[in-house]
């Protein structure tokens, strides 16, 4: 046998071995998944048609945990009963988001070796409008007021927020124009009045949109991680605060509700959720003793939604935004929501 030929059997006997052991290590982690599974007593979740459209009810969709064969699919229910039955649609998602009758689903797309991700576009009736290629794991995602902006955040390394080893690319694309801004690292970066470049190390994520134009979002860099704001016209980011996280822009414009890291917590919970108002700066606590690794979303003026870890996955929270009160169950066995109507 030659040397090429023993090679190429090396080669071909290595990749073999890997499949092996890629499917030996899914099956491993499907057994302890449904070994670890909740039995009975979730949410009813039953097929049926979902629209992304105003109606008259109003109406709270997100991606649905409950374990059978509609786990991961986007999902409804009234929002007058969060706890009551779930229509599902057949659209399953890893990140979730909607507004103005369009949604962004980021998917997973399953290979032999590896997966490969995609922010897929809906229209109303969650028909595929747009597909964009992901370079790394879904993060975050977010749908413009008016439905025209969707933004997306992945990591590229690293695989969480509590640790600096990690890299994220946010994307924005405008529906209107199909222009796509692949990344925001490439704006310009004014702070203190000066206007420069993005450092090397700059990350950006967690957009949440003031309108088609303007946004907000978290940059880190140096170690540190800051509120901006950008504008999508003049390819700039202006730094308006320090130590913000993932935030979300309430309806009136006035508010940003974040995850601030907490000194002296651990650093595998290391956030609590604030509010700030934009006018003043002034930073308020949120009766949340919890560590909340998520990017809220506002169901009315005054209110916020959140996951924490649940019994399949994931729950959701309400809480008030002004720091009164205390956090409530929303709903079981649901992640990434947004409000309809």
């Amino acid at each position: 046998m030659t040397l090429r030929r023993k090679l190429l059997v090396l080669a071909a006997a290595v990749t073999v071995l890997a499949v092996l052991a890629v499917v030996a290590i899914l099956h491993a982690v499907d057994r302890t998944d449904r070994k670890n599974r909740p039995q009975a007593g979730g949410p009813t979740v039953a097929s049926g048609r979902v629209s992304l459209a105003s109606t008259a009810e109003r109406l709270l969709v997100f991606r649905n945990l409950a374990w059978g064969p509609h786990r991961d699919e986007v999902a409804t229910v009234r929002a007058a009963d969060p706890d009551g039955a779930r229509t599902a649609s057949g659209v399953k998602c890893l990140r979730f988001h909607a507004s103005a009758g369009t949604g962004v689903c980021l998917q997973a797309e399953h290979g032999a070796l590896q997966e490969n991700y995609r922010a897929v576009v809906l229209d109303a009736g969650l028909h595929e409008r747009e597909r964009y290629p992901l370079p790394g794991i879904p993060s975050r995602a977010r749908v413009s007021p008016s439905g025209a902006l969707v933004a997306w955040t992945v990591f590229v390394g690293g695989d969480s927020y509590a640790g600096t080893d990690f890299s994220t690319r946010t994307g924005i694309v405008d529906l209107r124009t199909g222009k796509l801004t692949p990344s925001l690292e490439d704006f310009r970066v004014i702070r203190d009045g000066n206007a420069g470049h993005s450092a090397a190390d700059a990350n950006f994520w967690g957009v949440t949109f003031a309108d088609d134009r303007a946004f907000y979002a978290t940059m880190a860099t140096g170690g540190h991680t800051y509120l901006v704001r950008g504008d999508l016209a003049d390819r700039t980011v202006t730094v308006l605060h320090t130590n913000v996280e993932c935030p979300s822009l309430s309806p009136d414009g006035s508010t940003i509700v974040y995850k601030k890291r907490v000194p002296g917590l651990s650093a595998d919970a290391p956030w609590r959720l604030y509010a700030l108002d934009l006018a003043s700066q002034r930073e308020t606590p949120l009766a949340e003793q919890r560590s909340v690794d998520d990017q809220v979303v506002w169901s009315d003026a005054h209110t916020v939604v959140y996951a924490l870890p649940g019994d399949y996955g994931a729950d959701l929270y309400v809480l008030p935004a002004d720091g009164s009160g205390g956090p409530r169950r929303l709903t079981s066995a649901a992640v990434a929501p947004a409000y309809l109507g």
